[in-house]
C-alpha cells in the first residue's frame, strides 16, 4: 500500500483475525481493523503501516454486517474489558472455534482434527467473579463527554483504554460483573473522594489509592473488597470499611494490600485483613474452595465447572488410574477429578498456590491428591511418576521443549491439554505429535464478548510400529 497523506479510506471487511480484529485488503495488503467484523463496509483510519500489513480503526460504518448487534455497554469500543459486544454471540462462538482450527492447521500442521463447536457460556453478562479497577488522578473522557462543563475531569476508578497504562475510563457500570459490584464500586469511589487521601498518579507515582479489586462468590453471594494502596494508613482503610459494611451486608471480607512498586500490578508486598476472615468461599461441583485476595481462581465460576467437567470427560478415568497434573496451580483440577481416580500428583512452581491447593484438599476431605512444589522439570524428576494420564494446563506461553520431552519419555496412555492460547496449543500439540494423535479438541467460551477462548485437547498414544 502506497504511503499517502490521506489516511482514511473506504474498505470492505472480509475476515477476522485471532485477536478479534476485522481483516480488510487494500492493494493486496492485509489491514487489521479494530471494531470491525466480516460484512462491514466502512471508512477506516490507517493507524500503523508495516512492510507486509497495516493496522486501522473503523471511523464510520457505511454498511453494517448482519452479524452486528447494538452493544448494551456505553463504554463499548473504548474500554479494553470486552471488545466484541457488537458481535452476535453465536458468531463469537463460531469465530472462536475457527481460530482454534486455523491455529492447529497453520501453526501445528494438524489437519483434520475434530474441533467441536464452542461450548457457550451461561450467562454471557455478569459472569466474572473478579474485577480489578484502577485509580487515576484524571479520568479519560469519552467523546460524548468532551466539552461538557458538568463532567469533572478528576478522579477515575475504572478500566484502561486498550494499549495504555495512564488512560483510565471512570466506570459507573461494568456489565461483566454482577450488578451489586457496580453499587459497591460507586460507594468505594465516594469513599475515596471523601477520604482526603490523594489518588495514585500513574505518571508521578505519588499518592495513596491505587486499585479496588472485587471478588464475589456464586455459591453464597458473598463479596470481598481488596483495596490496594501505596502505603499503610489504617485510619483511611478502617473508615472505608465501616462505610462499606454499613451499606452492603453481602461484603464478608475487606482486605488492604500495600505496594510501593511502580508496576501497575494489584498485588501487595504486605497484606492486612481490615475486616472479616480475609477470604471468601466458592463451589465447583461438590467441592468448596477458599479464595484469598491474591489466590488464583478462574474468573468465571460457571465456566470453570464446564471446563473441569470437560477435562474429566477427556481423561476417561475408571477409578484406578494415577494422574499427573502439570502446572496444577491451586489444585482445582486435581480436587475436581479426585473421586474418579486412584491418585493425583500435582506439580506447581508457585509456593502460595501449593499452599492453597493443600488447604483446599483439607477443606474438602480429599486425601488422594499430593503436590510437589518446584519448577516443572525439577518436580517431574522428584516425582518419579509413571502416570496413566497426564493433564497439562500451562500458562499462555505453553510448554518448554524440555517438558515436552519429559512427557514423551513418560509415555502415558492419554494426555489432556488445557489451553488459553490456541497458538501455543497448536505448537505444543505438534511437538507431542511425535508419539500422540490428537483425538479431539473442545473449545469452551469462558469470556463472552472477548476473543479469548479456552480449549481442551485429548491426545491418545500411538501404537509403536
Amino acid at each position: 500500500m502506497r504511503r499517502r497523506k490521506q489516511t482514511i479510506v473506504e474498505a470492505d471487511v472480509t475476515g477476522i483475525a485471532f485477536g478479534g480484529r476485522g481483516i480488510a485488503r487494500l492493494e493486496g495488503m492485509a489491514v487489521f481493523v479494530e471494531q470491525a467484523v466480516p460484512g462491514d463496509r466502512g471508512r477506516i483510519r490507517i493507524t500503523r503501516r508495516r512492510r507486509h500489513y497495516a493496522e486501522a480503526r473503523l471511523v464510520e460504518l457505511l454498511g453494517a454486517s448482519p452479524d452486528r448487534v447494538a452493544p448494551p455497554c456505553r463504554y463499548s469500543g473504548f474500554c479494553g474489558g470486552c471488545t466484541w459486544q457488537f458481535l452476535r454471540y453465536d458468531r463469537q462462538l463460531a469465530y472462536k472455534r475457527e481460530h482454534v482450527r486455523e491455529c492447529l492447521e497453520r501453526i501445528g500442521g494438524i489437519g483434520g482434527a475434530a474441533v467441536h463447536p464452542t461450548l457457550p457460556a451461561d450467562p454471557v453478562f455478569a459472569y466474572r467473579n473478579k474485577m480489578e479497577f484502577t485509580c487515576a488522578e484524571r479520568r479519560w473522557l469519552l467523546p460524548e463527554e468532551m466539552g461538557r462543563d458538568e463532567i469533572e475531569p478528576g478522579l477515575a476508578l475504572g478500566l484502561h483504554v486498550p494499549g495504555t497504562f495512564n488512560k483510565v475510563i471512570d466506570i459507573a457500570q461494568c456489565l461483566l460483573q454482577p450488578p451489586l459490584g457496580n453499587r459497591i464500586l460507586e460507594e468505594i469511589r465516594s469513599g475515596i473522594r471523601e477520604s482526603g487521601r490523594p489518588v495514585y498518579g500513574l505518571r508521578t507515582h505519588a499518592g495513596f489509592w491505587r486499585f479496588a479489586m472485587l471478588r464475589s462468590s456464586c455459591a453464597d453471594g458473598r463479596w470481598m473488597v481488596n483495596m490496594v494502596t501505596a502505603s499503610e494508613d489504617a485510619d483511611a482503610l478502617d473508615a472505608l470499611a465501616l462505610r462499606l459494611r454499613a451499606k452492603f451486608p453481602e461484603i464478608s471480607s475487606i482486605v488492604n494490600n500495600v505496594t510501593a512498586r511502580k508496576a501497575g500490578v494489584a498485588v501487595g508486598e504486605s497484606e492486612r485483613v481490615v475486616w472479616g476472615d480475609g477470604f471468601i468461599r466458592e463451589r465447583i461441583g461438590r467441592f468448596e474452595f477458599q479464595i484469598s485476595a491474591n489466590s488464583f481462581f478462574q474468573t468465571n465460576t460457571r465456566g470453570a465447572a464446564r471446563l473441569y467437567q470437560t477435562v474429566l470427560d477427556c481423561a476417561g478415568l475408571k477409578g484406578t488410574e494415577v494422574v499427573l497434573d502439570l502446572y496444577s496451580g491451586t489444585g482445582t483440577i486435581p480436587i475436581f477429578i479426585s473421586n474418579s481416580c486412584r491418585e493425583v500428583l500435582g506439580v506447581e512452581i508457585v509456593p502460595a498456590a501449593v499452599a492453597d491447593a493443600e488447604r483446599n484438599c483439607r477443606l474438602n476431605g480429599v486425601a488422594n491428591c499430593r503436590f510437589i512444589r518446584g519448577d516443572i522439570l525439577e518436580g517431574l524428576a522428584r516425582a518419579d511418576a509413571h502416570p496413566d494420564v497426564v493433564i497439562i494446563d500451562p500458562p499462555r506461553v505453553g510448554m518448554d521443549k524440555e517438558v515436552v520431552g519429559r512427557v514423551l519419555a513418560m509415555a502415558p496412555a492419554r494426555l489432556v491439554y488445557v489451553s488459553c492460547n490456541p497458538a501455543t496449543l497448536a505448537r505444543d500439540l505438534a511437538l507431542l505429535g511425535q508419539r500422540y494423535e490428537v483425538a479431539e479438541v473442545q473449545p469452551i467460551d469462558m469470556f463472552p464478548h472477548t476473543f479469548h477462548v479456552e480449549s481442551v485437547a485429548r491426545l491418545e498414544r500411538r501404537a509403536l510400529p
